[in-house]
């Protein structure tokens, strides 16, 4: 089983960096970081001309997180920053109080 060390992320912004959006990475994942850094140049060549200004990075992902419903978030900062990380959101749970009898009784 082949586990996931690093994502590859590619941001394409305007000029005033008003709008920006996650780039289709050539090779998206790697096994190690050192990899994707690795690739990081030849992916960025492939999208030079198409967007004002892009940005890339490897993002480090943890292991534990790969059987977990983990998210990529992003921001490109005002000067030209671009920070990511990868995280699991918190779960909530609901739960009834009543019991079992009490939600099929009926009023008279």
């Amino acid at each position: 089983m082949e586990h996931i060390a690093a994502l590859l992320l590619i941001i394409g912004c305007s000029d005033d960096l008003a709008q920006c959006r996650e780039l289709p990475a050539p090779v998206p994942v790697f096994e190690t970081v050192e990899e994707c850094e690795g690739e990081l140049p030849v992916s960025l060549g492939s999208f030079t001309g198409q967007h004002p200004q892009i940005f890339a990075q490897c993002v480090t992902v943890d292991p534990a997180l790969e059987e977990e419903d983990a998210e990529l978030a992003w921001d490109v900062k005002p000067d030209g920053t671009l920070v990511a990380s990868i995280s699991v959101p918190d779960v909530m749970v609901a739960s009834n109080s009543k019991s079992k009898d009490d939600r099929y009784s009926t009023q008279e």
